[in-house]
């Protein structure tokens, strides 16, 4: 007999899943967009278009009808922000092509630091396990890629992640490339569970679709073994996390931009 518990954890599975696949098809739409406006007007207006695609605006119209059929309804109260302000900088505009040539030692071991406004975030990296990945994370670094993007999802019902690694803001972003997935048999994952302090891709739903989106598990969560876990969260990095995920989300529904203002300063990897 199925438990109102494991009914409840398959139907948020069922609800990440549905959510990656419209990120999907939002980039597919943005990309046809462009592609539309640049032949017919010779310029293509890259920002108004994935806002819209990416369903940011349509999210404002919602508010703007919500508002003005229902005046005296109050917004969610919100939590106060535990993080700090965001060193100056802005969001490099990178793209490649093509996966990174794999340069890193497979056999060494690797970390990495998110310093964040929130904290530092410490990650052990599987290196052997998860060459590909741990390589474009290393290239990306490198590049600068994450440095002030903010993590621009929590889940705080049936599944507990943070997610990061989109410049854009937006849930569609990405590197240009794609890499493969990996490890997805780690002994960690045991009974359908991404354990609390996993570090894993997201993906569009897809095979091998892992960009630079990726998760941090604050809390066990049942997912299907279908995302490349390549890192352990440190015990100081946990309690960042931890710090966040009590701030809630923006919405109060479960799945939103977290009300911590969760921004990447600097991301960098280390071989050690």
């Amino acid at each position: 007999m199925v438990t109102q518990e494991q009914r409840k954890r398959q139907l948020a599975r069922e609800k990440f899943l549905r959510q990656q696949q419209r990120r999907t098809a939002a980039r597919r739409k943005a990309k046809m967009r462009n592609s539309v406006i640049a032949s017919v007007l010779g310029v293509v207006v890259i920002g108004s278009v994935a806002l819209y695609t990416t369903g940011v605006l349509k999210n404002d119209d919602k508010a703007n009808a919500s508002s003005a059929t229902t005046p005296s309804a109050t917004p969610p109260s919100k939590a106060p922000d535990p993080c700090a302000k965001a060193a100056a900088g802005s969001v490099k505009k990178l793209s490649w092509k093509t996966e990174p040539a794999l340069t890193i030692d497979k056999s060494a071991k690797y970390t990495m630091k998110l310093a964040t406004t929130c904290g530092d975030i410490d990650i052990a990296l599987k290196t052997a396990a998860a060459p590909h990945t741990v390589n474009s994370f290393d290239f990306l670094a490198s590049k600068g890629y994450f440095d002030h993007t903010k993590c621009h999802r929590l889940t705080t019902n049936g599944i507990y992640v943070l997610q990061c690694g989109d410049p854009t803001g937006s849930g569609s972003g990405g590197p240009g490339y794609t890499i493969p997935d990996e490890n997805l048999k780690d002994k960690s994952l045991k009974g359908g569970v991404y354990p609390a302090g996993t570090v894993a891709m997201a993906n569009t739903g897809q095979k091998h679709t892992g960009g630079s989106q990726f998760f941090l598990v604050y809390q066990d969560s049942q997912l299907p073994a279908s995302y490349t876990p390549f890192g352990t969260v440190s015990a100081s990095g946990m309690k960042v996390l931890k710090k966040i995920a009590a701030a809630g989300e923006s919405t109060g529904q479960g799945d939103c931009a977290p009300n911590a203002t969760v921004v990447i300063n600097n991301a960098t990897v280390t071989k050690s």
